[in-house]
């Protein structure tokens, strides 16, 4: 149990909720961010780039110069650092978004509310140790659940469903895993959700 709950943890690392979102919306909805189908995996590839793979060089870098004890973060004032870098990694994302790349309104908003959701760990960091799994996992579903009403053809339910099943597993690992109190998971899952779910509404 304790490997599935650790593969669980992995494969829905909050890093990888902009990849996943991305890829999600650019096959069932593609109208919202108006990503080619021809050009959806160059996009995915250049959003896993910026929104994983440089935070997590960045989390390496700390663990090198000993910023940071382990990967995994489990003191709360280690994560203060680490939580700030990559916070300004996805506000100056969603900035050259804005500003430079000009690729489409709807795709810069959905980075918009995911940096949000990035500052809204930081912040709460400073009080507890909020489960960030739980943040993003409810984040993405605050995200989805609106969605479905702009889709004519029901094309988001299923993956919304599959999406509150996901944070479900998620909430469950965590808390089988001893990595988060039932306080933090809940702290982070109605951030998670009021941001992503009010940010949809009021910016779409």
């Amino acid at each position: 149990m304790r490997a599935a709950a650790n593969f669980v943890s992995v494969i829905f690392h909050p890093l990888l909720l902009t990849t996943y979102l991305v890829v999600l919306l650019g096959t069932f909805f593609p109208a919202l961010l108006m990503i080619a189908p021809q050009n959806l995996r160059v996009m995915t590839a250049f959003i896993f780039c910026f929104t994983f793979l440089l935070p997590v060089v960045n989390l390496i870098m700390f663990r090198m110069f000993g910023t940071i004890s382990s990967y995994t973060l489990e003191n709360r004032s280690e994560r203060i650092v680490p939580f700030i870098a990559i916070a300004l990694i996805y506000l100056v994302t969603a900035f050259l978004f804005f500003f430079k790349l000009r690729f489409s309104t709807n795709f810069s908003f959905l980075l918009l509310i995911i940096s949000l959701l990035v500052v809204a760990a930081v912040v709460l960091n400073f009080f507890l140790k909020v489960s960030v799994h739980a943040l993003a996992a409810w984040g993405g579903i605050g995200i989805l659940l609106p969605l479905n009403k702009a889709v004519e053809q029901p094309d988001l339910l299923w993956p919304s469903a599959g999406a509150i099943v996901a944070a479900g597993l998620i909430m469950a690992a965590r808390l089988y895993l001893n990595a988060h109190t039932p306080r933090e998971i809940l702290v982070g899952s109605v951030a998670g959700f009021t941001i992503g779910f009010f940010g949809v509404i009021y910016l779409f």
